[in-house]
């Protein structure tokens, strides 16, 4: 497996894994998935203000895909940032979305971001939470039955990690 940059040629599998997880699974509170064309204009969200989309890839292709934003638009986040992660139904607890967090974590801590947030659809997401927890993120807070899909209420769960030195002092 390798993990790259994402390309725009990439779209349409990054397309294809997130519509399984629109359709299948609470990771996304989405409900109808976006087509290839909303997927690349959210795909240039992303890499034209320079922040770090990835894809893990290996003979069959795209196996995963992850990428971080601002964890909110007001100044005062600037140093901190949110990941998302998707994987392929097929290859789901292979260590795909754990290898895409870790080079997230690292691309993010060499920018010199201080914080990473990661937003997990569902408390019963075991697999997300299992792998952010493994890399030293920490529980924060679970937000009770914020959103219905599938006919049942849905929590999110909101855990952190530090990059770099973190809180330890105000980056210049």
């Amino acid at each position: 497996m390798d993990i790259r940059d994402a390309t725009e040629a990439d779209v349409p599998d990054i397309q294809a894994i997130y519509a399984h997880h629109v359709l299948h699974g609470t990771g996304t509170f989405e409900e109808e998935p976006p087509s290839v064309e909303e997927m690349l204009v959210r795909f240039h969200k992303v890499v034209d203000r320079a922040y770090v989309w990835l894809v893990a890839v290996d003979a069959t292709g795209v196996l995963g895909y992850g990428y971080y934003t601002p964890f909110r638009e007001r100044s005062a986040y600037r140093f901190t940032v949110e990941d998302s992660i998707y994987v392929r139904e097929d290859v789901r607890g292979q260590g795909v979305g754990k290898a895409l967090v870790l080079r997230l974590i690292e691309l993010a801590t060499a920018t010199g971001f201080r914080q990473m947030i990661a937003v997990i659809g569902d408390s019963e997401n075991v697999g997300s939470i299992g792998v952010h927890a493994s890399l030293g993120f920490h529980m924060i807070g679970t937000m009770r039955a914020a959103g219905i899909k599938f006919g049942r209420w849905i929590d999110v769960v909101t855990m952190q990690r530090p990059l770099g030195r973190g809180d330890t002092n105000i980056p210049a």
